[in-house]
């Protein structure tokens, strides 16, 4: 049955990039920034709730009324595709920290560039991070707010890695706070195979950690542990003990 909910719902994935690439990626260029975003998370609403009916996920979300009005930097876990879709909702307009390959997709690589993105070369990792750094700021004293997956890949559920403190550097170079994200997206949408598994899917926004006179490390340290700590209350794959990378 899994299967069978998974190829339906990329039949609808697939017509909603169609829709999009015709409909909605010609006239973006010529609106302003929120107008834009507006427009292309369009796609973005359709498939979470494409996703929900056709695959059978009931989401959890909570702790949405806790972001802060002004931009902010939003780290979270990484496991799977649906993060990158639904993280553009939660505070419009965002901009998110990506691979520069994900910007060559038809379509959704085109829609991404128009929603100015900081895309990396992570074959060049010195330049990456002060593509980041100089990129990020700027973006969040332009008023956009900035999503980070600070574990810079995406990691199964159950494991853990590294946590980069990148994000948490940029904002407490332009005074924001930070907010902590966690979630069990790659248990009903998995990174790395193609079927979905229907039952819960949990999201957890955090309370804004503030950085005024805090350093990265001390910033990163507080998120990554409320991070983890969720994890180990919303998933449903016992987590590891040790991080990798």
């Amino acid at each position: 049955m899994s299967r069978l909910r998974s190829i339906v719902f990329y039949v609808g994935y697939f017509i909603a990039m169609l829709v999009c690439g015709v409909l909605f990626l010609p006239p973006s260029p010529f609106l302003p920034l929120k107008s834009r975003y507006r427009l292309l998370n369009l796609y973005n609403h359709f498939i979470m709730s494409w996703f929900k009916v056709a695959c059978g996920v009931h989401y959890e979300i909570s702790g949405l009324e806790k972001l802060p009005a002004g931009p902010c930097v939003i780290l979270s876990n990484h496991q799977s595709e649906w993060e990158t879709v639904y993280l553009q909702l939660i505070k419009p307009p965002v901009c998110t920290v990506l691979k520069k390959e994900l910007l060559n997709i038809p379509v959704f690589g085109w829609a991404l560039r128009l929603l100015r993105p900081i895309a990396l070369d992570r074959s060049r990792p010195s330049r990456a991070m002060r593509q980041v750094l100089t990129q990020g700021v700027q973006r969040l004293k332009e008023g956009l707010s900035v999503l980070i997956f600070p574990e810079g890949t995406r990691v199964e559920p159950g494991q853990r890695r590294r946590y980069n403190k990148s994000g948490t550097v940029i904002a407490c170079r332009a005074g924001v706070p930070v907010v902590p994200v966690a979630h069990n997206a790659g248990e009903r949408w998995p990174g790395r195979d193609w079927v979905k598994q229907p039952g819960r899917l949990s999201l957890v926004v955090g309370e804004p950690i503030d950085t005024v006179d805090r350093s990265p490390e001390e910033v990163l340290a507080e998120a990554e542990a409320w991070i983890e700590a969720q994890l180990v209350t919303i998933s449903g794959v016992p987590r590891s003990d040790q991080a990798s990378g």
